[in-house]
């Protein structure tokens, strides 16, 4: 089980149909009458509902300013083997969970099937992952553990094209052709995707840089390429017309 704190994420979970065990919030806090049409409807779908005495949540929340809510929640991964068509992205040493959970929160707002996060990757149900996904980590599949080789292994034996992302000397995103069904890479934070993996996809793209800046954040990069899909979706084209799974 993991903790997700704050209204948004929990009215998620709760949409979502992920098993809640618990609800826990502050009847004090002023902000909390707002929450009781969340409240009474986590209570008709059988969630056990706790009020806690003043000061609980300050001392076990994880955010600065606490939220009035909080929700216990069974983990929601999903095996690798459920995921079967579209466009994925595989997540391979991304460590920071504010990044982890930016990346799952751009992949849900522009329509990608789902997100794996390889073996050595940050904690999908760390507070801070949670939090950046802002709801989105209940809204698409996301698979959790396996080796990159094997990952991408497995994805290419049912009909995925792979597709590393680095950070110069690749094919420019905006001109490549990206067919579905799709598998993009992205590497760590300060690293980059590691070579051996790279080598091994089929294809790699990059998004080129103007100014000084040496590269874009991974959250960004993962944003700019999924953003530029959606596009290609929205507007017709070879592109579109192959992911439009």
């Amino acid at each position: 089980m993991f903790v997700a704190e704050g209204a948004k994420v929990v009215e998620a979970a709760l949409h979502a149909g992920a098993v809640i065990e618990a609800i826990y919030c502050d009847p004090g806090s002023p902000g909390l009458v707002a929450l009781e049409p969340l409240i009474e409807s986590a209570r008709a779908h059988g969630v056990r509902i706790f009020g806690l005495e003043a000061g609980v949540l300050e001392r076990v929340s994880d955010t600065v300013t606490p939220q009035p809510i909080l929700a216990v929640v069974n983990f929601i991964d999903r095996p690798l083997e459920t995921i079967v068509r579209g466009v994925v992205l595989v997540l391979v040493d991304v460590r920071d969970p504010g990044n982890i959970g930016s990346i799952l929160r751009s992949a849900d707002a522009a329509g990608v099937d789902a997100v794996i996060l390889c073996d050595g990757c940050g904690d999908l149900y760390n507070p801070k992952t949670v939090r950046a996904s802002a709801g989105s980590l209940f809204h698409l599949p996301v698979v959790r553990g396996g080796d990159p080789e094997s990952v991408l292994g497995a994805l290419e034996g049912i009909g995925f094209a792979t597709c590393a992302t680095l950070a110069r000397e690749a094919e420019d995103y905006a001109i490549a052709e990206l067919l579905s069904p799709l598998a993009l890479v992205f590497g760590n934070e300060a690293r980059g995707l590691d070579a051996k993996i790279a080598s091994r996809c089929s294809r790699a793209v990059s998004v080129p840089i103007a100014g000084g800046a040496e590269s874009l954040n991974v959250a960004m990069a993962a944003t700019v390429i999924a953003f530029e899909l959606a596009r290609r979706r929205r507007h017709g084209g070879r592109e579109a017309l192959s992911m439009n799974v």
